[in-house]
């Protein structure tokens, strides 16, 4: 057997694994069909996400597949084969780097005599791991009660058993399959209720916000592309980042203060993954429509990656799924991030490319170069739709020119006796608050 050996001393009690991805030959392609990756590229990321919860990886490898088996995936030959492998080291979890079937997971499973889990079911249990908050841990369950329910026709015998029904005139009752299917949807429906608790919660806060209101930038990228290092860069916050695929689960929100005195909400989100469950994609809407309030979206991609274009393109197809077309939302902008990584050419070749796509930021989050300039475009594309307004207002009327100052951007200002006169730029939003707030109107409008 060829493939690339990890380590095996740090797995504990969570087991010595597996981890094996399926290339079809046949589909010239993977298994998960992704021509833009490298197979050995998909094997080293269904690593890192084994990694992620502590799996001690002892061997991992890029299986050929000549026909995908509907029964088995793999061929009689490669499944006796690994089998042997499988009992020779003492394997306890095989991870297998694509969407394996229950059909599919039930036979290996009897084959290898271990348990086997596909990508999809990693990636829940990461999520499982990594949740904190109570809308986490909610979103989490939902979407592996979704997963789980599909894969109730597996090896237990049990399921198959039937209850009877009451009394003597009851019929032959519902299997035990049957029963654990709807108890399984009778949770569904009670975490989508609570989930829908959630959701309205966060429109309030999010209504909230719009009354003060401060522009939401919203951090979305691949997993481990630097986007909570990048939050901590710039609002000087601590939050949990480490070179781990889903470092951070739960979203965070801190205050930024930009150049001009401008002050906004950073949103760092969760981090996307190539072939993301659709279910959890749905699970987490109620996370995600924090991305699709946003004022500005920042677009974080890792380009020192040799996936980077993939990775990008996974990304945009998860904000499509929410209804963002980055082609044609003027709120998303590009930041390349890890150009601290880049050689000369390379980072040439990528500035000419940042040129091309602009507007692009170009930075490095661990050592802070390019963070000014980021912060630069982030003001300018909030600041777009400000229009400048002339305004006369009473010196004593402190909150009103408090207000001012705290929303929009004063040009100028000239005191004339007991009356200021400002030349503001305010959002059309604040133009129209600004008129309710105050006392005095506004006397003109410049360009």
């Amino acid at each position: 057997m060829t493939g690339t050996n990890s380590s095996t001393d740090n797995g504990g009690a969570a087991g010595r694994a597996l981890v094996l991805h399926p290339y079809s030959k046949a589909r010239g392609g993977t298994a998960k069909a992704e021509p833009l990756r490298a197979p050995q590229s998909c094997l080293e990321e269904a690593v890192g996400l084994a990694a992620a919860i502590d799996l001690a990886v002892v061997h991992s490898e890029v299986v050929a597949v000549g026909a995908l088996r509907p029964a088995t995936l793999f061929g009689p030959g490669k499944v006796d084969e690994l089998g042997h492998f499988i009992h020779a080291q003492e394997i306890g979890l095989v991870v297998v780097d694509a969407t394996v079937s229950p059909v599919q997971q039930r036979n290996l499973e009897r084959a290898w005599k271990t348990k086997v889990i596909d990508r999809t079911g990693l990636i829940l249990e990461i999520f499982g791991e990594r949740a904190r908050t109570r809308e986490g841990r909610l979103q989490v369950e939902l979407a592996h009660l979704t997963y789980q329910r599909s894969r109730l026709v597996r090896s237990w015998t049990h399921l198959e058993r039937q209850r009877g029904g009451a009394g003597f005139l009851g019929g032959p009752g519902e299997s035990q399959i049957e029963l654990d299917r709807r108890l399984i949807d009778e949770r569904i429906t009670k975490l989508k209720r609570e989930l829908e608790t959630v959701t309205r919660t966060r429109k309030l806060h999010r209504a909230k916000r719009k009354k003060v209101p401060y522009p939401v930038v919203a951090l979305v990228g691949y997993t481990n592309a630097g986007k909570s290092t990048l939050f901590n860069r710039v609002t000087d916050a601590t939050v949990f980042a480490e070179d781990l695929l889903f470092a951070t689960l739960d979203p965070t929100m801190r205050g930024l203060v930009l150049p001009g005195g401008r002050r906004v909400i950073l949103s760092d989100t969760v981090g996307f993954v190539s072939d993301l469950p659709t279910h959890l994609v749905a699970a987490f809407r109620a996370t995600l429509e924090e991305v699709l309030e946003a004022d500005l979206i920042l677009h974080v991609r890792d380009v020192a990656h040799e996936d980077s274009d993939a990775q990008a393109n996974d990304v945009r197809a998860v904000l499509r799924q929410l209804g963002i077309s980055e082609a044609d939302d003027e709120r998303v902008i590009e930041v390349y991030n890890k150009i601290d990584l880049l050689d000369g050419e390379t980072r040439c070749r990528v500035g000419n490319l940042a040129a091309r796509n602009g507007p692009v930021a170009m930075v490095s989050a661990v050592t802070g170069e390019g963070a000014d300039a980021l912060l630069t475009l982030i003001e300018d594309r909030v600041n777009a739709n400000r229009q400048v307004v002339d305004l006369t207002v009473d010196l004593t009327d402190g909150a009103a020119l408090a207000w001012l100052y705290r929303h929009g951007d004063v040009l100028s200002r000239e005191d004339c006796g007991a009356a200021a006169r400002l030349k503001v730029g305010l959002d059309p939003e604040d133009v129209g608050r600004f008129r309710k707030l105050s006392a005095k109107k506004p006397v003109g409008q410049g360009s």
